[in-house]
């Protein structure tokens, strides 16, 4: 009988729809949190769409998979844009199958006397906190904690869609080559959102640090250091 592939052997491999990545029976008294593309079915986890296993401590799993349609999942950081207001909510854009919904006290200290004002095409900066197949998803401009942290309103910088595999390459660690290329010569800022949106933020230059991201996602890391020093030498 042929032995199964042990969870640890199978993160950072290929896994498509069908496969089981987790056996919860075998791990009993731990708390493990699942991402986009895994499905639990009683005590297993399965594969729910093609792409890489990922996996974060303390108790991460994931599928990780480049596309344009956003599948939200709680706990994601993403770049919504408001496309209605309402008296109990903020209606907004995440790139998902559903429109999602800011409650107007899901904000640090929110009370019914300090609700926020948003206009129709503001850029956000928002947290999921609920998402439930067949349901709006629910978002925060809170972290777990209750407190702002980085979330809310985006006032400056230029907006521009990738793919949902560009955006967790640029939020991995250690620093993506493109992003490092560019820190080193450049001065800028983006905020990115795992639903394929960036927002970046330079003076004078905000173009072509938008154009080196874009550029980046089917580059070798030498690829992606030559094609920066390409685009920065235009420059100079």
């Amino acid at each position: 009988m042929e032995a199964k592939p042990s969870t640890a052997n199978l993160v950072d491999k290929i896994v498509v729809p069908g496969d089981v990545v987790l056996d919860l029976s075998s791990m009993t008294n731990q708390t493990i949190k699942l991402g986009g593309g895994l499905r639990q079915e009683c005590d297993s986890v399965s594969v729910i769409k093609a792409g890489k296993l990922r996996f974060s401590k303390p108790n991460k799993y994931w599928v990780e998979s480049s596309q344009k349609r956003y599948v939200p999942c709680v706990e994601d950081t993403v770049l919504g844009i408001v496309v209605d207001c309402k008296a109990d909510n903020f209606f907004v854009d995440i790139r998902g199958p559903t429109i999602a919904f800011l409650p107007v006290l899901a904000f640090e200290g929110g009370t019914r006397r300090n609700i926020p004002k948003f206009e129709i095409g503001s850029l956000l900066y928002v947290r999921v906190v609920k998402a439930n197949p067949g349901m709006n998803p629910e978002l925060s401009c809170t972290d777990a904690s209750g407190k702002a942290a980085e979330f809310g309103l985006l006032k400056d910088g230029y907006m521009f869609e990738t793919s949902t595999g560009l955006s967790r390459m640029l939020l991995s660690s250690p620093t993506c080559p493109v992003l490092e290329e560019l820190g080193k010569q450049l001065s800028f800022e983006i905020a990115v959102g795992l639903n394929g949106r960036v927002n970046a933020e330079s003076p004078s230059t905000v173009v072509l640090v938008s154009n080196a991201i874009m550029n980046s996602e089917s580059l070798s890391a030498v690829q992606q250091k030559i094609m920066v020093d390409k685009l920065l030498q235009r420059i100079k």
